[in-house]
């Protein structure tokens, strides 16, 4: 029995690969008759995996998606990579899935070997997220955006600007972006007719979803378009200043979702950004080390200024 136990998994973890197998490809694999292996891959299709079988000389399995989650076989390297992703998703920015993630966590951690446990223990303690917080967004509405984007079906929602007012919109959603502190939506605003970048948090959509609609194309790549839609827009005090340095030394300096770097020469890079206080991004551009002019606003010199005398007199 434990002889037969031991190669189902064999078979299932071969399955797993992603291709297709002729059955006398797994019998070899596997040192058994090509009887065994359709025996075998009897018992995984009543442990409710999905083998599909074809036949003739280009004949073969494939394991295909099921109705239900079975057990999956994870070799050591993956089965790292899930539990740090766990472990990360477990205290990140979307609401309602930090305890199933431990919930996953425990089970996956209880059934791994000791070796594997200990790598990622040591991981866990040696590592310090720099990341800054941000608001937490609803598990339920990135699935509901992302759905819609994937079916290509206009999103209704009701959304909440940065001063707290209240509007209805309806959307040909693009992408979802993670800047690392805030969830973003990029689409098609339907009633104005242009792009618009959304704060993920602020949105609630609407059920059912509009008419399916056409994809198209934004102006440029999404991530770069949310980061200037973020720079510009998204901030009470929108700012543009000139880095003195290129723009590969920027982008190693700046945190990522601070804003969108352009190169304007080969020693020199313009930086979108923002701030709700311009007191504060005085305070963090002079953080910086890195020398720079402020193009606009007039009000972020005057801030540096002051600043800048408050440093003397210290």
């Amino acid at each position: 029995m434990l002889e037969t136990s031991a190669r189902l998994l064999r078979l299932l973890s071969l399955l797993q690969t992603h291709r297709e197998w002729s059955g006398a490809a797994l019998a070899e694999r596997l040192e058994v008759s090509t009887r065994t292996v359709r025996t075998d891959v009897g018992k995984l299709r009543r442990l409710g995996y999905r083998v599909a079988s074809t036949t003739g000389a280009a004949g073969g399995y494939r394991l295909e998606a099921g109705s239900a989650v079975p057990p999956l076989l994870l070799d050591d390297e993956e089965a790292v990579a899930v539990a740090v992703g766990l472990r990360a998703a477990a205290s990140g920015s979307v609401a309602g899935i930090e305890e199933t993630s431990l919930r996953a966590l425990a089970k996956l951690e209880q059934t791994l070997p000791s070796r594997l446990r200990r790598r990622i223990e040591v991981l866990r303690s040696a590592t310090v997220s720099a990341a800054a917080a941000g608001p937490a967004v609803d598990a339920g509405v990135l699935t509901a955006i992302a759905e819609a984007a994937h079916r290509s079906e206009q999103l209704r929602f009701d959304y909440l600007d940065r001063d707290g007012a209240a509007s209805r919109r309806r959307a040909e959603p693009h992408r979802l972006v993670y800047t690392g502190r805030r969830w973003y939506l990029l689409a098609w605003d339907v009633d104005r007719g242009d792009w618009r970048t959304f704060r993920a948090d602020r949105v609630r959509p609407r059920t059912p979803n509009g008419p399916r609609f056409a994809p198209r194309d934004p102006p440029e790549e999404a991530v770069a378009h949310v980061l200037r839609g973020v720079g510009r827009t998204a901030w009470r005090h929108p700012a543009r200043l000139r880095l003195h340095v290129s723009a590969e030394t920027a982008a190693d300096r700046l945190p990522p979702g601070s804003g969108l770097i352009e190169p304007a020469g080969p020693d020199e890079c313009l930086w979108e950004t923002g701030s709700d206080s311009l007191r504060d991004l005085a305070r963090f551009a002079a953080s910086l080390d890195v020398p720079f002019t402020v193009e606009e606003p007039p009000e972020l010199r005057e801030e540096l200024r002051v600043l800048a005398q408050r440093l003397l007199r210290a």
